[in-house]
């Protein structure tokens, strides 16, 4: 598919191809094709190679599916159902460092499982699927339900599907259903100093 979206300045078209649609065939996905997404994922570049990173994945149609559901906002069960899976992405926020012995805050773990989360949506792409990641979700609930320690942050929610027809959703879902745009280069960079408006 080719991507309405136009960059600034060149690059690889897998950057504005890839997006988050709502509508969802509701296929299974594949384990073998889901862990290709997740071994893109694990080679992410990583602070001091920490890789705080981890996945929960529920697989539509199984037991590991509701407890991730169910603990979505109703807005986003509305088109989520449609998903082949959902995966909770949370990171670890301590560590033993190298070198050291006692336990330190892992500064750098959103950062680091931010990098993680790119890696599956861009690997995702390539291989005709995609992914829409979710922050509407009751964070408490997804880690009483699947036991996520107190040590890991929960992130967010993946639903990852084949893109289907956009007469499933809602009208307003519908009119959301398109790659958006970005903000221009020179209002997201400045040079030598914090520079930009409000």
């Amino acid at each position: 598919m080719t991507s309405p979206r136009v960059s600034d300045h060149p690059i690889d078209p897998l950057f504005t191809r890839r997006w988050s649609p709502r509508a969802f065939t509701g296929e299974p996905i594949p384990r073998e094709t889901l862990s290709t997404v997740l071994e893109a994922a694990r080679w992410a570049p990583s602070s001091f190679n920490s890789q705080p990173w981890r996945f929960i994945v529920g697989h539509r149609d199984t037991p590991a599916w509701a407890p991730i559901f169910d603990a979505l906002a109703e807005v986003n069960r509305g088109w989520a159902h449609r998903a082949s899976a959902l995966i909770v992405i949370v990171s670890r926020t301590q560590w033993v460092p190298p070198g050291k012995t006692e336990v330190e805050p892992l500064r750098s773990h959103s950062f680091d499982t931010g990098a993680a989360w790119a890696s599956m949506a861009f690997q995702a792409t390539m291989l005709g699927w995609h992914v829409h990641g979710i922050g509407g979700f009751d964070r408490d609930r997804v880690r009483a339900s699947l036991g996520v320690p107190a040590d890991h942050a929960v992130e967010a929610v993946v639903a990852i599907g084949r893109q289907g027809d956009p007469s499933v959703l809602t009208d307003a879902q519908r009119a959301r259903e398109m790659p958006n745009q970005r903000q221009p280069l020179a209002a997201l960079v400045a040079e030598g100093r914090f520079d930009f408006p409000g």
